[in-house]
């Protein structure tokens, strides 16, 4: 624990606000351990059985998580509103950050210009009993995924894909129940699974997708729901391809009860044909978001899937945050139906395919093994990622560790390719070999 910050209470409750509040103001920064339960009890003078109630409760919130022998400690991002604990950790001056998993400021398309456009159309205003789904933006949802190969029955939008997964699982499942996730996978997904109060099952991760001996294990295990990116895998780049999804489909064929949500969160901008999962259970969605290929402030997220699931969430919006701002409705079927966003969205993409081939083809070269398939991002495969990460930021380049993607997985890092030029690629492969091989001097003595 820090000795910065010492944690009262005398009731479950209070021991619980004690530890939050530490993590709100700093004072138990991500990955600070805890007492144990049987320390801390002895401390507050209350029984164990008090402090493990706080701690249960803590765990299912998402704040601290439990690490085996290594103990009780606060998750590397608890869902907690902090001046300092949202922030990613600075980057140092002259560092190039290649951490931020962000797409390409250089390459998103102008909204400006589409903005000044539907400023100028006349628009009756929107009242509460008239909001929802604009009916335009559902066909043309429908007929896009069509055209991917995705039929759906009904269609809503979110706010972003994460929000979509967040209101999906909400609706289905209840804290406690497992979900089968990608291993390694994104980290907002693991940190939205313990925010829930819901437990993360890993599933291997390989090229082609997540494993079909993985996934068989894990609903096995007892999984209820089963999250998958199609393609442009974050951290790994894996995509989905003809056979890998056929299998998969065989797998979840034998689960039929099972939610299975898909993340396409690159769309336009991956390079490789979609090889969806939709209808292989009852209960199923398909979410794309627009925020990759047109900006991350562009928070709006199509969801389709079968009439019974989409109607939960709606009904649930509907009595919540009410729905999507049809302006940003409006927003993006501007830029969905503009040929000439549509061109500089395959220009990003072809560009991002060229950097993250190149740095992965230069890794490969130094005999590391990277995975790069798809995407803005490449995962790479290190024997100490601590290690690593400040080897590297010694180097000048800020990179992120695989602790925040990985549950099973042997340790990695992951580098956002965005913020590269093409003629930067060598200078980052070399310095990532020279991280990657760097190794504590075994046997010495420090005097």
């Amino acid at each position: 624990m820090s000795v910065h910050y010492q944690i009262a209470g005398s009731t479950s409750a209070e021991i619980s606000a004690s530890v939050e509040s530490g993590v709100r103001t700093g004072g138990l920064p991500a990955g600070a351990p805890l007492p144990a339960v049987r320390a801390l009890a002895d401390l507050l003078g209350v029984s164990p059985g008090t402090v493990a109630k706080a701690y249960q409760t803590l765990r299912q919130r998402g704040v601290i998580e439990t690490a085996g022998r290594n103990g009780t400690r606060v998750r590397p991002r608890p869902p907690v509103v902090s001046s300092r604990g949202m922030l990613r950790p600075a980057v140092p001056a002259g560092v190039l950050d290649l951490s931020s998993g962000e797409p390409d400021a250089r390459l998103l398309p102008p909204l400006g210009p589409h903005l000044a456009a539907i400023a100028t159309q006349s628009q009756t205003p929107i009242g509460y009993g008239d909001a929802g789904v604009l009916p335009d933006l559902a066909e043309l949802v429908r007929s896009r995924l069509t055209a991917d190969g995705v039929d759906a029955p009904a269609v809503t939008v979110t706010s972003g894909a994460l929000d979509g997964i967040d209101r999906l699982l909400a609706a289905h499942l209840r804290p406690g129940d497992p979900v089968a996730v990608e291993d390694p996978g994104w980290a907002n997904l693991l940190d939205l699974v313990a925010a829930l109060g819901l437990r993360a099952v890993p599933v291997p991760v390989d090229g082609d997708g997540p494993t079909p001996a993985g996934l068989r294990t894990a609903l096995a295990a007892g999984a209820r729901a089963v999250v998958v990116t199609t393609r442009a895998q974050n951290p790994t780049g894996a995509a989905v391809t003809v056979p890998r999804a056929a299998a998969l489909r065989e797998v979840l064929g034998g689960h039929p009860d099972v939610l299975l949500i898909e993340d396409d969160h690159a769309a336009e901008l991956a390079d490789v044909p979609l090889c969806p999962l939709a209808g292989a259970t009852r209960t199923w969605a398909f979410v794309r978001s627009a925020s990759k290929p047109y900006g991350p402030d562009l928070r709006v997220a199509a969801l389709a899937g079968d009439e019974a699931t989409v109607a939960r969430v709606a009904g649930r919006m509907r009595i919540g945050a009410g729905w999507v701002s049809t302006l940003l409705q409006r927003l993006v079927m501007r830029v969905w139906t503009d040929r000439s966003v549509a061109a500089g969205v395959a220009a990003a993409g072809a560009s991002y395919d060229r950097r993250r081939d190149a740095l992965h083809a230069a890794l490969t070269a130094h005999g590391l093994v990277a995975h790069a398939r798809t995407g803005i991002n490449v995962w790479v495969e290190v024997p100490d990622e601590t290690r690593a990460v400040t080897a590297l930021r010694d180097s000048g380049y800020a990179v992120a560790p695989g602790a925040l993607y990985r549950q099973r997985t042997a340790q990695g890092i992951r580098i956002t390719v965005s913020p590269l030029s093409e003629a930067d690629i060598a200078a980052v492969a070399d310095a990532v070999a020279a991280a990657a091989s760097s190794a504590p001097e075994w046997g010495r003595t420090f005097r």
